[in-house]
């Protein structure tokens, strides 16, 4: 295997690593032993747990531009990634020692686990425009969101015999153990990555940091400083923008019905625990097949068009999951979303790696994946749960998601992907074409 294709395999393995996190501890298993096991079913647990999502997804949305920043200044973007992915790993392990009664330590260890995971997408998204040709962003994006997928698949796979007991304190001992192997599957399947990635230290001004002189403070205030330099100019790339804000609200939306899946199905439609777990493998079979497929279509097309295909599938998800009677169609409805899913996220990926200057790749990706993805995830969930409290019904609650995809399908309709950006700088006028 050549030495590009060994370092595409390490970065697509990582998202195989990590999505077991996503699916084990955000959507499925752990919010349901939390709501169940730790807050031992009361209502208040609702609400712990959506802060505990809303805080660390808060907190990421801010520091990641920053990270992002120092993170292009001191060339150690591979360092970044390994601190924030070992604390959500060791986080993850803690959470088998939680139990019932254990709600604040509970809510505490899962925001840390879920920052190091949201935080280290800033740094391995960045590396997609140094591993894959112009040509094949669409395509690698594609690969790495179905190797993902396939990542959740084998986790609900291998998890199965410890979940077929249900989530209740009766098979909490199991539980427990399926968070130690969540943790160790991350773990390992993470490691190829730092044995096969480099530093880059020829990011922007690199010339200019005295690396061995810099203090911390001077390089984190200097961090500071660009993030600043970011938000000032960041109308200096007006399509770059409209994507952005496009994505801040279809992401929205995306990130939601992942958040309130397995909760809709369990307290709209009677799903049981078993149900569940077929329901989210065979989500993310067609996920796989979306994000493959779509990889290459995005490549043939663009992703601006993929991106605008994808979000009228969303559209129809929507409309199928509120009109869904029973859990057939409920099947049928999670088929198309586990496809639109993937794909749309996949192409947007492509789209920001084409739209972002080289200089400015770590720093804009910390916008990208923190201020607009993270920040997005606080609005959507607390919209949800609003109209719900208030309707006294979840599909109520599901259709004021179609404003969000609506009002971001709007905005990307008027982004453009060929076109010169100008970049005022205090070297002058500098020139991109996207």
């Amino acid at each position: 295997m050549s030495s590009q294709r060994s370092r595409i395999f390490a970065w697509l393995l990582f998202d195989f690593a990590n999505t077991s996190f996503s699916v084990m501890m955000v959507t499925f298993a752990f919010p349901l032993f939390f709501k169940n096991v730790i807050c031992g079913g009361a209502p208040s647990g609702d609400a712990v747990w959506g802060a505990s999502i809303g805080i660390s997804m808060l907190l990421v949305a801010l520091i990641s531009p920053i990270l992002g920043a120092q993170a292009d200044y001191s060339g150690r973007r591979k360092r970044f990634l390994f601190l924030f992915t070992l604390m959500s790993i060791i986080a993850t392990a803690l959470l088998a020692l939680t139990g019932p009664g254990t709600v604040y330590t509970a809510a505490a260890l899962f925001m840390l686990a879920n920052i190091g995971f949201e935080g280290g997408l800033v740094f391995y998204d960045a590396y997609l425009p140094e591993i894959a040709s112009r040509r094949s962003l669409g395509r690698v994006s594609g690969y790495g969101f179905a190797m993902g997928y396939l990542g959740a698949f084998a986790i609900l796979f291998l998890m199965r015999p410890l979940l077929s007991g249900g989530i209740v304190v009766s098979n909490m001992d199991n539980l427990k153990l399926s968070f130690l192997f969540v943790a160790l599957f991350f773990a390992v399947f993470a490691t190829p990555l730092f044995l096969t990635l480099r530093e880059n230290r020829g990011m922007r001004r690199a010339a200019d940091l005295p690396r061995n002189r810099e203090t911390a403070v001077s390089s984190i205030s200097r961090s500071i400083s660009e993030v600043a330099y970011t938000v000032r100019h960041i109308l200096s790339y007006p399509d770059l923008s409209r994507f952005l804000l496009a994505f801040f609200f279809y992401n929205d939306a995306i990130l939601t019905v992942i958040a309130f899946s397995s909760i809709y199905a369990q307290n709209t439609l009677g799903f049981t625990t078993g149900e569940l777990i077929v329901f989210f493998m065979t989500v993310q079979t067609t996920a796989i097949i979306g994000s493959v497929v779509f990889g290459f279509l995005t490549d043939k097309i663009g992703p601006k068009r993929t991106i605008v295909m994808t979000l009228l599938i969303w559209f129809v998800v929507i409309f199928m999951a509120i009109f869904s009677q029973g859990k057939s169609m409920f099947y049928v409805t999670g088929l198309l979303a586990g496809m639109s899913m993937g794909s749309s996220q996949a192409a947007s990926r492509s789209l920001m790696a084409r739209l972002t200057p080289k200089e400015h790749i770590t720093e804009f990706f910390g916008f990208y994946d923190g201020t607009f993805g993270k920040a997005s995830a606080v609005v959507g969930p607390m919209v949800f749960g609003f109209v719900s409290s208030q309707a006294g019904s979840q599909k109520a609650a599901l259709a004021s998601l179609l404003i969000f995809f609506g009002l971001g399908l709007f905005i990307m309709t008027g982004v453009r992907t060929r076109t010169t950006a100008v970049d005022p700088s205090e070297d002058g006028i500098r020139h991109f074409e996207y």
